[in-house]
């Protein structure tokens, strides 16, 4: 198993099906949300709301050049702005596989609960509709980027263990 990065928009279960990834494979699971939350002890709300975007974007670089340079095999779990900021993506292509989990606004938006959406701080007080057409118009800006993983991944209409063996019979056959 080499180093496995997802991809994808908030919300597109990057984290639920890293997890089944990595128990699939037999390896470690690592959230970069979850450790920057350890390193900064707050939230990636609270980080973002009072530190602002940029000083957010640089602890996730600094914590995602810590999961690489431990070069162990893993499945990474990025945020969703992750591979948008600097050369991000590039240096996860660099070092593994990158494989972006692809669905449409209208998907995402009801896959997420109440939880989901207050404790994301670029959706709190959206209605429904001003959801999506935030969705839509936020990952139209990151498609760019999100498309330069080694794989693609189209989860729409497929269930997370249809996605799961897509990516392992993809991975394998040499995609990544």
């Amino acid at each position: 198993m080499q180093m496995l990065f997802l991809v994808g928009y908030m919300g597109c279960g990057k984290s639920t099906l890293g997890r089944k990834l990595a128990r699939r494979l037999g390896g470690e699971f690592v959230d970069t949300d979850s450790l920057v939350e350890e390193r900064e002890g707050a939230s990636v709300a609270d980080v973002f709301r009072y530190e602002g975007e940029e000083r957010f974007r640089e602890v996730e670089r600094s914590v995602l050049d810590g999961v690489i340079d431990r070069g162990e095999a893993a499945v990474v779990s990025t945020g969703g702005g992750l591979p948008v900021w600097r050369d991000n993506m590039e240096r996860m292509n660099a070092v593994g596989c990158t494989v972006y989990l692809r669905r449409t606004a209208q998907q995402i938006a009801s896959r997420l609960s109440p939880y989901g959406r207050r404790k994301r701080p670029r959706l709190r007080g959206l209605s429904d509709d001003e959801l999506v057409a935030f969705m839509e118009r936020d990952m139209a800006t990151r498609e760019p980027f999100y498309g330069r993983a080694t794989l693609v991944v189209e989860c729409d209409g497929r269930s997370d263990d249809e996605i799961i063996e897509y990516i392992l019979t993809h991975a394998g056959e040499g995609a990544c």
